[in-house]
């Protein structure tokens, strides 16, 4: 019996030692018979190919089930991130907002109580016409333009001259159809002004060219580049606070200002009346009236 099991035992070895190269050479046999089929019979190979993806694709369905639910999930889970840290940051911008929000009644009710306390007279409503750039009859010597507007549509010398993006000069003449414009970098232009957040008062003087100088600043004015420029009020002819341009330039030679106003794409023109008392005014009255008041 022992005999019997060892004679297996030497029979079975060498058959499991040769049946990978077996299995290998068959599986070999029958990828160049599939290929010869193929080349000999290709309406059969294409049918086979169709039968075999019709069986194996609902297997495969099956098995790609589990994996797109596997990516939905990790997806979900993403956006769920994604709106956790956006849930946060709306609460933290809503916490600065209503910080904000109680700063700002604050300091409206501190307005209205100091409007109250020193009875100040409301600002006049504004009056204005809005004209379009009809010419430029300026040269080396003169910086202004005209517009198509005059006195039979409420324009008054001295009134301010404005667009979009800031001041660009006053109205120097008036016509019955047309008005010149004297731009705030004429030679002849003086403009009350406040430069950055120190409000240093100075004066805005044109001298023909793109930019303007700061004329008159005060011995402890710390004027640096960047530092904006607004109208200051005085004198009567602009009120406080419209945009003129920012500092491009400090040294102990001067400052030079950048008008925000773009003098190559200026098409209108808004002529505003601020219905204040300025010395423009004053000097277009005549001597007899002003002698009579």
């Amino acid at each position: 019996m022992d005999n019997l099991t060892g004679s297996a035992s030497r029979v079975a070895t060498p058959l499991k030692a040769w049946a990978p190269r077996f299995v290998f050479v068959l599986l070999v046999g029958v990828a160049f018979a599939l290929m010869l089929l193929g080349r000999s019979d290709a309406v059969l190979v294409e049918r086979a190919r169709t039968a075999v993806a019709d069986m194996v694709s609902p297997i495969l369905d099956i098995i790609s089930r589990p994996v797109d639910s596997v990516g939905d999930a990790i997806s979900t889970a993403e956006e769920l991130a994604n709106l956790r840290a956006q849930n946060a940051a709306l609460k933290e911008n809503n916490e600065r907002l209503l910080s904000w929000q109680g700063v700002a009644r604050r300091l409206e009710s501190e307005n209205a109580a100091l409007r109250n306390l020193s009875n100040l007279v409301p600002d006049p409503e504004l009056r204005y016409v809005s004209a379009r750039v009809i010419g430029d009859p300026g040269g080396t010597f003169v910086r202004a333009v005209l517009v198509n507007a005059g006195s039979r549509h409420g324009v008054v010398k001295g009134q301010a001259a404005v667009n979009g993006e800031g001041l660009a000069g006053r109205i120097a003449e008036v016509g019955s159809r047309s008005a010149r414009v004297l731009l705030v970098t004429d030679m002849n232009s003086r403009i009350p002004v406040l430069v950055g957040e120190g409000r240093d008062r100075a004066i805005l003087g044109g001298d023909n060219s793109d930019l303007a100088n700061l004329l008159y600043l005060g011995p402890t004015a710390q004027v640096r580049p960047g530092d904006r420029v607004v109208t200051s009020g005085h004198g009567g002819v602009f009120p406080p606070g419209i945009a003129v341009g920012f500092v491009t330039e400090a040294g102990e030679s001067g400052a030079r200002v950048q008008p925000f106003v773009d003098w190559d794409h200026m098409e209108y023109l808004r002529l505003v009346d601020y219905e204040l008392p300025g010395l423009l005014k004053e000097l277009d009255t005549p001597k007899e009236a002003r002698a009579e008041r």
